[in-house]
């Protein structure tokens, strides 16, 4: 067994590197929750790694005391995860490491975790997860055969799947079919209470829950003068949705981006800091600001769209540049799509025929999408 961090809370600090005194250092509470069955301890601000380009924020966050650290096989054409197992290097063995596949077979899958064992500068994988599916149909036997022998053969501790949409029937679904460790799923504040009720699902049937897409969009990285800057940072809305998810019982951990050392230290202040009357006013009134621009990926709108578009994946890869100020990252996505997905217009309709049950301005948002990234 790996040494882990014991349960409860202690007290750290988050030294500046010498030279550094852009914000002030601050104490650190560190709490911990139970991943599920794995019995692995983590603590409930995780760090997410996606966006990450400066390995020392990695550094930094794992000296503070965060013990999971998340990436994917995807994620930088690969560059990340060598990126993420440089910056751990000799605290690997007290981390919590998972990282993801998107291949759609098993020989697919055992090429990827290979390759991942060789870029993280690691033996074996705490936590590989079956990358964005959406549905039983999505996971397939022979990826549970490849998540199994991984495990058989030691490369792997635990099998587990992310998921960014149709969460509310896929987790259960997940709970039923008992081959699973971990889920990795979209989860934020406002979401209903199908959602709630999916993860509390999944965590009475043992497994551990990590959520992302905590901000319910980010903007962190949108810059004044934007149409969404004056709607998106509100002063204190993304430390109160991060505290939102973390006060939930039946989520273990969160993997909120941090790209910076002021992000690293905004999302250590979630842990020991309850939710309070104050944050969830702040959060109503946030909810209403982002409420024609967020996809809550809900998947009411699958099937809407007459050209056949998958409007929530198209919303969700919007966010990366909207609300992470990742451009780059979400034309590659986009390109991703299908072609006769990206070659549709929404210009080209004479009305929309997507209604978005949460008010958000689907085919506004979306040909903003198609302009920006077709």
């Amino acid at each position: 067994m790996l040494p882990i961090a014991s349960a409860g809370s202690r007290m750290g600090f988050l030294a500046k590197p010498e030279g550094v005194t852009d914000t002030p250092s601050v104490p650190v509470k560190l709490d911990y929750k139970v991943l599920g069955h794995t019995g692995l301890k983590v603590t409930t601000v995780g760090m997410g790694c996606m966006i990450t380009s400066d390995p020392s924020v990695i550094e930094r966050a794992a000296d503070a005391g965060i013990n999971y650290f998340d990436t994917a096989r995807s994620y930088q054409h690969g560059n990340n995860e060598r990126m993420v197992g440089a910056a751990l290097g000799a605290k690997r063995k007290q981390i919590v490491l998972s990282t993801k596949t998107h291949a759609p077979d098993k020989a697919g899958m055992q090429q990827h975790l290979e390759q991942s064992l060789r870029e993280l500068n690691t033996d074996y994988i705490d936590i590989w997860y079956l990358h964005g599916r959406s549905s039983a149909a999505d996971i397939h036997d022979d990826m549970i055969e490849a998540q199994q022998l991984a495990k058989q053969q030691g490369k792997i501790r635990f099998a587990g799947v992310s998921t960014h949409s149709g969460q509310k029937d896929l987790l259960p679904w997940m709970a039923q079919k008992g081959v699973f460790d971990v889920v990795l799923a979209a989860y934020n504040f406002s979401m209903d209470a199908a959602m709630e009720q999916a993860v509390a699902t999944a965590a009475k049937a043992g497994m551990g829950v990590v959520g992302m897409k905590v901000m319910a969009g980010g903007a962190r990285s949108v810059k004044p003068g934007s149409p969404l800057y004056d709607r998106l940072t509100k002063p204190g809305a993304l430390l109160a949705a991060l505290k939102w998810v973390v006060k939930n019982p039946n989520v273990a951990t969160t993997i909120p981006s941090m790209t910076d050392m002021d992000q690293l230290e905004e999302n250590l202040k979630a842990m020991g800091n309850p939710l309070s009357s104050d944050d969830e006013k702040i959060l109503a009134a946030h909810l209403e600001m982002i409420r024609p621009l967020y996809c809550r990926m809900c998947g009411e709108c699958d099937g809407q769209c007459q050209k056949g578009l998958p409007v929530a994946d198209v919303l969700r890869v919007l966010t990366y540049a909207d609300g992470y100020g990742q451009f780059a990252l979400g034309r590659e996505r986009f390109l991703e799509l299908a072609d006769e997905h990206r070659a549709i217009r929404c210009d080209d309709c004479a009305e929309c025929t997507v209604q978005c049950p949460h008010g958000v301005r689907v085919s506004e948002r979306v040909a903003r999408a198609q302009e920006l990234f077709a």
